[in-house]
């Protein structure tokens, strides 16, 4: 499954693409709409917003924690080895304590860390957000993708395409840009 990411430019737009995907057989639980305002889309307009964990890097950054904690509790585990500090040896079940609380601890303080951050593929977007427009992430399971795109074409031009993120479980994957936003990363290269 992939994520096909559009900006709409207004709120009325954003109704007919929900509409529109439905009808052509994407389920409305594969369609998330990130705004200024996801509370008065989900209240007022009885759309899908998007989730937290689209919003915030809280997979992301717990991962990287995780990681961290991980070769922390090698360290330990070694450091622990040589010192002995407990007097005795330690047995396997010791050590593999001081990996798992370390592991542990490095995703909890990663999370919280995560919980404090926008998520890296929707900061693409930030600028275009704040200036009102409406970031649409369609879920598109396989053979979806092209009919989606098509119907989009079509029907709402005044929609831009704005990425394609081919690996959308994958929280280090990079994001296909498009159009407007593949131009302003090639001019900062």
């Amino acid at each position: 499954m992939k994520c096909i990411y559009y900006l709409s430019p207004t709120l009325k737009s954003t109704q007919e693409i929900s509409d529109d995907i439905q009808e052509i057989g994407v389920n409305e639980w594969f369609l998330h709409i990130h705004s200024k305002d996801d509370s008065g889309i989900v209240q007022k307009e009885h759309l899908h917003s998007s989730n937290w964990l689209e919003t915030l890097d809280l997979v992301r950054d717990g991962l990287i924690g995780a990681g961290l904690g991980f070769l922390g509790g090698i360290v330990l585990m070694a450091l622990a080895a040589a010192t002995q500090p407990f007097g005795a040896e330690l047995n396997w079940i010791g050590y593999l304590a001081i990996l798992f609380l370390t592991t542990c601890f490095g995703a909890w303080s990663g999370g919280l860390t995560g919980i404090a951050r926008q998520n890296k593929k929707i900061a693409n977007f930030a600028e275009d957000i704040e200036a009102g427009k409406y970031l649409i992430l369609i879920y598109a399971k396989k053979g979806q993708g092209q009919k989606i795109r098509d119907m989009m074409e079509s029907n709402h031009p005044e929609a831009e395409l704005a990425a394609i993120d081919r690996h959308f479980l994958n929280p280090f994957a990079d994001l296909e840009l498009q159009s407007k936003q593949q131009k302003q990363s090639g001019k900062a290269a």
